[in-house]
């Protein structure tokens, strides 16, 4: 990466790819400021997908603005973030990038059925019945993104250390 301001890393994926897992393994060994996406869902697309309804991308434009401008503010505090957050298209990622110039994303992409035993197994508003729609809107990270792709099938520390190796924070 280069830039001088902040870093702010950016786990995403479909639900159940390990992404919260994985990031809270990386604030453990940076201690950044972190924020949980699904903490800044309004409450109607908590119900939505609570009634397995997929969400549209208007439903998730102010969810991702306001993640945008949660990192702004730490951007402009000198402050380095992380934050979890599905960014399944590449129009979401841009609205994310608008936080700060130094955002990476780090994509946790895995086996359909590793995720799907995930969801099953955990208690979350994401019914398991939505995973299909997420696949079928993810956008993989292209060549001109900042970023990198992790199997959540990895050991948590292991992810861990090649993010921090891979930008030079180990």
């Amino acid at each position: 990466m280069t830039g001088e301001g902040p870093l702010h890393l950016v786990f995403m994926g479909v639900s159940g790819s390990g992404k919260s897992t994985v990031a809270l393994a990386v604030r453990d060994r940076l201690g950044w400021e972190m924020a949980e996406g699904d903490d800044f869902h309004p409450p109607a697309n908590v119900e939505k997908m609570r009634q397995g309804i997929a969400l549209t991308d208007d439903d998730r434009w102010g969810w991702l603005g306001s993640l945008a401008d949660w990192t702004a503010e730490r951007d402009q505090q000198g402050d380095p973030t992380i934050i979890t957050c599905s960014a399944l298209r590449r129009s979401y990622r841009d609205v994310l990038r608008r936080g700060g110039e130094g955002t990476f994303f780090v994509h946790c992409t895995g086996d359909k059925g590793l995720l799907l035993q995930r969801m099953e197994a955990r208690q979350h508003f994401m019914p398991p019945s939505l995973l299909e729609s997420q696949l079928d809107t993810l956008e993989p990270l292209q060549a001109d993104e900042e970023g990198m792709d992790v199997d959540p099938a990895l050991p948590v520390d292991r992810i861990a250390a090649m993010v921090l190796g891979r930008l030079g924070l180990s």
